[in-house]
């Protein structure tokens, strides 16, 4: 069986809200997901240590170079993953196969959004008939965070 994600984090990759502030987010997110045949399996926050991968899954299908706008592989991210030991990274400096150029992997084109955070909100399994959060309901999460977020969407 797969999941889908909502997975909601601040548009700076190393802010993190206080304990209140995240709790009275997902309380928020989980309330969205509450009506006529609405549901929602989870909701959770994470806090992480370092500066993580947010992925999109199966959802992330291309990786253009922010240089030279070649392809890269999936596969490269994956070994850039296996290779700092995780989708923890201390540094986000990477130097890209295609060009050899040094870059951030955040500054990489994904075709549907990667990004990294030290924080998130994730909703598993949401139903409704608009899955996605929209604007005014994203600046609600980010007034209760207290940091403006964005939303990536992921099935796994």
């Amino acid at each position: 069986m797969s999941d889908s994600y909502i997975r909601l984090i601040p548009d700076d990759q190393r802010w993190q809200p206080t304990v209140e502030a995240a709790a009275s987010a997902a309380a928020y997110v989980a309330e969205l997901f509450y009506g006529q045949g609405d549901a929602v399996e989870r909701v959770e926050v994470t806090f992480y240590d370092r500066v993580t991968l947010i992925d999109a899954g199966e959802y992330t299908t291309r990786i253009a170079c922010s240089r030279c706008e070649a392809d890269i592989s999936l596969d490269w991210l994956g070994d850039v993953v296996r290779e700092n030991g995780g989708a923890s990274f201390d540094s986000l400096d990477v130097l890209v196969p295609c060009c050899g150029a040094a870059a951030e992997l955040d500054s990489l084109h994904y075709e549907e959004p990667i990004r990294f955070a030290r924080f998130e909100v994730s909703a598993m399994n949401p139903t409704r008939a608009r899955s996605e959060l929209d604007g005014t309901e994203l600046a609600r999460v980010a007034q209760l965070l207290g940091h403006p977020v964005v939303q990536v969407l992921a099935h796994y």
